[in-house]
């Protein structure tokens, strides 16, 4: 850890895309300071984001110079170049790096894109009817993205892209606990799965987990 070092603010509630950064950030060891806002809870949450993201959205990172970073895939590129000593990413020369801007890239936009949509799915639902089957479809696209990564990754590393756990593997273990939650995510996706527990187990996050994403009863349970 760098002691004295000027601390983070991260913008997001427990469970949110700000898990991730800071799971990142606990692993690199940075100070941070955690701020939460739900914005899914409503105006009133969301308009408490104004100052950091416009979008209204979470996660916001200040970092310590006082910029400010949204959007997830950004921040845990960023921190990973900012902080190469973790080697929570493969460097510029390293033969894994397109993959693995090709997966970050490929979660929010095929996969996190779709809980704008279920978080509140009267933005584009006319009646209850028309919500539920917004709900249902989003629902088998998420696992249809999720199958159709898993059959894309390498075999025979303990994580996705090598030997050591990276930003990819905390962003995948944490976005595969939303809908359609872990039960169906091990089905469709049984590479990843692997993975996932073992980031779930690691050690070093196992605090983290416990205060800012609990395993607790259900958690892992499929929706409907």
């Amino acid at each position: 850890m760098e002691h004295d070092a000027p601390a983070y603010t991260l913008y997001g509630a427990p469970g949110s895309g700000a898990t991730p950064v800071h799971a990142a950030l606990t692993l690199i060891g940075a100070p941070v300071k955690a701020i939460d806002i739900a914005p899914w809870e409503g105006d009133a949450e969301r308009e408490k984001l104004i100052p950091v993201n416009a979008m209204r959205q979470v996660p916001a990172l200040v970092l310590p110079s006082g910029e400010i970073m949204t959007e997830s895939a950004a921040i845990l590129i960023w921190l990973a170049e900012r902080h190469p000593e973790s080697g929570l990413a493969p460097g510029i020369d390293d033969p894994r790096r397109a993959q693995y801007l090709r997966w970050m890239c490929f979660i929010p936009a095929a996969i996190y894109s779709m809980y704008w949509v279920r978080d509140e799915p009267s933005r584009l639902a006319a009646d209850a009817k028309a919500e539920a089957v917004i709900l249902a479809r989003t629902a088998e696209r998420i696992a249809e993205c999720w199958r159709l990564m898993d059959a894309q990754m390498p075999r025979g590393t303990p994580y996705l892209l090598g030997e050591r756990i990276g930003m990819l593997d905390l962003y995948v273990t944490v976005v595969s606990r939303w809908t359609p939650c872990r039960r169906r995510f091990y089905r469709e996706a049984p590479r990843m799965a692997e993975v996932v527990r073992r980031v779930d187990a690691d050690p070093r996050l196992a605090g983290f987990w416990a205060s800012r994403f609990p395993f607790t009863p259900g958690w892992d349970d499929s929706e409907p």
